[in-house]
This record gives C-alpha cells, sequence and structure tokens, in this order.
C-alpha cells in the first residue's frame, strides 16, 4: 500500500494536512490509534471542543442565576441538570468527529486506525487493536501525535477522584472543593468550569503569577477578576502529595522554595501543569529522528534529522495550540508538494476561554524588555467603552505594543468579553506588518468592542479618544 504522504496522527495537525494534501492531488493516508476509532485528536475528543461546551453552558447557567436579574430579566428556580450538558458536550463532540471523517473521504485520504510505528524510513507499521499489521510505504512521513498531560510527580491520576484534563470534562457531580494544580490555561478555564457549577475553586501555581507565558500586566487584572468571582490561588506554592482518604483527598502544599506542608481537604484534584509531547512507540531511535532533553522533535521547516520524515504540532517546538497545528499541516504539505510553505509563530494567538476572555498575540512587555527593543504602550479598559457599559461587561482591557520608531505592531494583549475574537485583527495586522495607525485610522462599527482595540491602537500615539 503505498502513497506519497503518510500521517501518523489524526488531530488538528495531522487532519488538516491529509486534507491540504487531497487538494494538492497528493495520495495520502492517516493513521490514528485513539481506541474509539475517532479523529480529531485530544483537541476535538477531549480538549478544546468538549472544554468548549463546558464553558459555554456552564457560563449561560451562572448568567441565567446570577447576571441577568440586574439586566431586568428573572429566570425562576433555574437549575443544573449535569447529566444533559454533559450530554450536549458529547453530541458537539460526535458531530464533529463525524465531519472529520467526511473530510477525509471528501479528500480521498484513507484513513487506518491502530499504532503507528516507522520500521524504516519511508515504512510505517500500523498494529491494530486486533493485533493485525498493515505495513504502508511513502516517499514522505509526518509525524503529528501531538501531546499527553505532563504528570505530577508523586501522584497518580485514576481519572476519577485526581483527574487530568480528560476526567475534568466527565465529572459525575459538582465536587465540593476542587483543588487545581496549576494556574495556566487548561487548570483557570475547567476550574472556572466547576466554580460556576457551585464547586469551591482553589489553585495552586508554583510561580508568582498566573498565566505565565502570557504578559505580567494581564496576568496581574486577571488574578483579581477571577478572585472577584470567587476563585482562590495559592501562588509561589506546590503540591507535594495526595492522600486518598476514603471520603475525601489530602491535599499537602507547601512554599514552591521549600519549607512547612499545609494540608486542604479537597473531593476531585485536578492536575494541569501542563502537557509534553507524545511520541512513544513510533520507533525514532531506530530511524535516527533526534529530539531534545524534553521528548521535542527536533525540525528545521518541519523536517527532521532523517530525510523524508517530518514533524508538526505539539510534539515539535512552538506553540503547544490546536490552531498552530493546523496551520504546520497545511505548511508541511505545501513544502512537501513543492510549495512555499511558512508559519509566522509571532502571529500565533493564544485564548483563554474563560469568562472574560483571555487573547493574546506577539511579544509581550517583559520579552520586549529582555530583547531591548524599545516600544510604546497603547492602553484602553472595557469600562470606557458604551458595548461594554451596555452590557454590563466592564471587566478588562486591551494593550497594543508598538516599535517605538516604525509603529510596527509587536504585540496585542486583551482581557474582555470576546476577546478571542476581537485578537484577530491584531493578527492580522502583525501577519501584513501593519502599524498601530493603521488600526487607529480604520473605522470601527459603534457600538462595539472592537473600538476598544482602535483606542488602544490610538493610545499608542497618545490621542486616545474616548478616555
Amino acid at each position: 500500500m503505498t502513497y506519497d504522504v503518510i500521517i501518523i496522527g489524526a488531530g488538528p495537525g495531522g487532519y488538516n494536512a491529509a486534507i491540504r494534501a487531497g487538494q494538492l492531488g497528493l495520495k495520502a493516508a492517516i493513521v490514528e490509534k485513539r481506541e474509539n476509532k475517532k479523529l480529531g485528536g485530544t483537541c476535538l475528543n477531549v480538549g478544546c471542543i468538549p472544554s468548549k461546551a463546558l464553558l459555554h453552558a456552564s457560563e449561560l447557567y451562572e448568567a441565567a442565576s446570577a447576571r441577568l436579574p440586574a439586566l431586568g430579566i428573572r429566570a425562576e428556580k433555574v437549575s443544573l441538570d449535569l447529566k444533559q450538558m454533559l450530554k450536549q458536550k458529547d453530541e458537539a463532540v460526535e458531530a464533529l468527529t463525524k465531519g472529520v471523517e467526511f473530510l477525509m473521504k471528501k479528500n480521498k485520504v484513507d484513513t487506518f486506525f491502530g499504532s503507528g510505528e516507522i520500521v524504516e524510513a519511508g515504512k510505517v507499521r500500523v498494529a491494530g487493536a486486533d493485533g493485525k499489521t498493515t505495513d504502508l510505504t511513502a516517499k514522505h512521513i509526518i509525524i503529528a501525535t501531538g501531546s499527553e498531560v505532563a504528570p505530577l510527580r508523586g501522584v497518580e491520576i485514576d481519572e476519577e477522584r485526581i483527574v487530568s484534563s480528560t476526567g475534568a470534562l466527565s465529572l459525575s457531580a459538582a465536587p465540593k472543593h476542587l483543588v487545581v494544580v496549576g494556574g495556566g490555561v487548561i487548570g483557570l478555564e475547567l476550574g472556572s468550569v466547576w466554580r460556576r457549577l457551585g464547586a469551591k475553586v482553589t489553585v495552586v501555581e508554583f510561580l508568582d503569577r498566573i498565566l505565565p507565558t502570557m504578559d505580567g500586566e494581564v496576568s496581574k487584572q486577571f488574578l483579581r477578576i477571577l478572585k472577584k468571582q470567587g476563585m482562590a490561588f495559592r501562588l509561589s506554592s506546590k503540591v507535594a502529595g495526595v492522600e486518598k482518604l476514603k471520603t475525601k483527598l489530602k491535599v499537602a502544599v507547601e512554599p514552591a522554595e521549600g519549607g512547612e506542608a499545609e494540608t486542604i481537604d479537597a473531593d476531585v484534584v485536578l492536575v494541569a501543569i501542563g502537557r509534553r509531547p507524545h511520541t512513544a512507540g513510533l520507533g525514532l531511535d531506530r530511524v535516527g529522528v533526534k529530539t531534545d532533553e524534553r521528548g521535542f522533535i527536533l525540525t528545521d521547516h518541519f523536517r527532521t534529522s532523517v530525510e523524508g520524515i517530518w514533524a508538526i504540532g505539539d510534539c515539535i517546538h512552538g506553540p503547544m495550540l490546536a490552531h498552530k497545528a493546523e496551520d504546520d499541516g497545511v505548511a508541511c504539505i505545501e513544502l512537501i508538494a513543492g510549495k512555499a510553505g511558512h508559519v509566522n509563530y509571532d502571529a500565533v494567538p493564544n485564548v483563554v476561554y474563560t469568562w472574560p476572555e483571555v487573547a493574546s498575540v506577539g511579544k509581550t512587555e517583559e520579552e520586549l524588555k529582555e530583547a531591548g527593543v524599545a516600544y510604546k504602550v497603547g492602553r484602553f479598559a472595557f469600562s470606557a467603552n458604551s458595548r461594554a457599559k451596555t452590557n454590563h461587561e466592564t471587566d478588562g482591557f486591551v494593550k497594543i505594543l508598538a516599535d517605538a520608531e516604525t509603529d510596527r505592531v509587536l504585540g496585542c494583549h486583551i482581557v474582555g468579553v470576546d476577546a478571542g475574537e476581537l485578537i484577530a485583527e491584531a493578527v492580522s495586522v502583525i501577519e501584513f506588518g501593519g502599524a498601530s495607525e493603521d488600526i487607529a485610522r480604520t473605522c470601527h462599527a459603534h457600538p462595539t468592542r472592537s473600538e476598544a482595540v482602535r483606542q488602544a491602537a490610538m493610545g499608542v500615539e497618545g490621542w486616545t479618544m474616548q478616555a
């Protein structure tokens, strides 16, 4: 069974690579080892999609019970039907996985379910759940196996009381006390879901701030917002261990620098300290594909150290984001097809889908200072935005960073409702090498939240109009 390209892994990177291959006339095969034989990878099955389904539903539940009365809407006897909330989440996943199956057929991509292993350059062996193997050959092989949950030393995940992000998507009831280990995107998103549904939530973060990779000003203001919503935080702290008792968990928390431990009682512990590349069982050592000390596959424009073997997405360096993997997959296939595939990692947005959302693209202030880049800052608070004010959704701000000499936009950071949608304008401007003045002199509809982005851009040159 010979192909132009074999893709190992059917997540966003893999299936988008397969689609692009089909569009460009390449004969492609995709290999997926997920036991439920569903395409879409972690993102679609137990990541981005189901978590957003719960975030949306839980946000509406909290709005109905807490925010609508201020708008003159009385929703009497609002109650939680968690079984139905989980069901609609699963229905969304099912519909989208079937959509990916359709796209494979539409683009004439052959799908093989089982564990893919590279036995030699140009050859992949697929071992099915029934023990049968199938050998596939191709001039090009793309590794798109993604990432897996990073373990917490000394703490065993059982996906019942001590859970990863996977288990946290399917709890049978809202815990009385949820302890989240890790103040990054996944921990804050899933922590916010269960807080809205009735849980007390405590986040334990090793560093002295949440969202450590984002702009410092964003981290500080967002921390204040989440505290106001009722989440508790233990910063500069680490979980030293979790003791399982019959009816509860005892979580040992101590200072990050070491010191006396304190015990916190919890019903559920969510381990969300990050993800690591998933490359076990691929035969990388056998064929000579080089990795670094953390397990990331080393690449140069997606080419590995072995001719004809490529890698994309979470298993290589760069942001561990589904949309980054998608762009990797497209660019990689285009390079294989002789085109000019490229991904600009300075224009990859990052979004936290809490309420309000947090979104960023490009450089942070801390990164610019460390690099010695002269820059200007424009800020605008949503408290001065007419649409946000009208909707009683005034938490947050927009911050734009631009080069002090050229005015080229270097970064944009937003805390606010619909930040994930608003960031797209800044992403486009950065991709095209645009200036803050380009945003400032572009007409924005009134009244919209997008005007806050324009006002922040005006602020770079000191002529903010609405504050």
